[in-house]
């Protein structure tokens, strides 16, 4: 059975970590994404536009037109570096409208990856963002918390200290992990049982304003994200937009959310705790 298949028929797939009505989704082969081979990941970092970072442009005018119940076309990430895979939207046939990804940190081993926080202990190991849209997803990788995630036994965590485990580790600035988590509010946390394993679905808000050039009070990112554990490790997923956006952009990315999965490692995984001091 293709892989594609595979990831929706599971128990996940059957019963929506995110109850809501959404668009169904129309499965296309792995195809490479065009990038803007003048956009470099350095220019990229100049601009801001990391998961880290903020947008300093509005939202393209082109969303109103996007409705939560068309159908959407996605494209499937597959990561054998951390062995891991997830769906992305890419297109609605019905609207002419594409998503404009860009792949701004390729998938890379996890001791050779971008920090999240001077502690470095949760790392970026890839990243697409659609400057046009406000969109980032990102996958990273890092260890339990153990001022949340005190129980060896993975089995008796809770979605909230997972969430708790990540985002205080989860800051671009020299600050307390009890600061780090002011910044946020978890507003949803729940678990399921995908393939036998705990997964861990999480929503949450930014307090901090998202642009730099409009400051509006109201204005936020919202953010949905999902964590599963190998070999003492946390994989996690975020996928976020602006506040303002969400009822057109929210609901392709619950697909995306709902689509992650670690997948049995190949010969080419490298797993985190590998030549720690390899930067390459």
């Amino acid at each position: 059975m293709p892989l594609a298949s595979l990831l929706f028929s599971s128990p996940l797939s059957s019963s929506p970590c995110f109850p809501r009505r959404g668009p169904s989704v129309i499965l296309c082969s792995s195809v490479p994404i065009r990038r803007n081979a003048n956009l470099r990941r350095r220019d990229l970092v100049l601009l801001g536009l990391t998961s880290s970072f903020i947008f300093s442009g509005p939202s393209s005018d082109s969303l109103a037109a996007v409705s939560s119940d068309q159908d959407v076309k996605m494209d499937m990430l597959m990561d054998d570096i951390n062995a891991y895979s997830f769906l992305y939207p890419i297109e609605l046939p019905d609207k002419n409208f594409s998503f404009k990804w860009v792949e701004s940190r390729k998938p890379e081993r996890y001791s050779s990856a971008a920090p999240l926080s001077p502690d470095a202990r949760q790392r970026i190991v890839s990243e697409r963002v659609d400057m046009i849209h406000n969109l980032v997803i990102s996958v990273s990788i890092g260890p339990p918390n153990l001022r949340f995630l005190k129980s060896n036994d993975k089995s008796a965590w809770k979605a909230k200290d997972v969430a708790d485990s990540i985002l205080s580790d989860k800051s671009a600035l020299r600050v307390t992990a009890g600061q780090r988590m002011a910044e946020s509010s978890v507003l949803d946390a729940h678990s399921d049982i995908v393939g036998g394993e705990p997964y861990w679905f999480y929503e949450y808000i930014v307090r901090k304003s998202p642009t730099i050039s409009v400051q509006e009070p109201n204005l936020y990112r919202r953010n949905l994200a999902v964590t599963a554990e190998r070999d003492g490790y946390l994989y996690s997923l975020n996928a976020s937009t602006l506040s303002k956006q969400w009822e057109q952009i929210g609901p392709f990315l619950e697909k995306t959310v709902a689509s992650f999965r670690l997948l049995p490692p190949t010969e080419n995984y490298v797993p985190p705790y590998k030549d720690p001091w390899r930067f390459w």
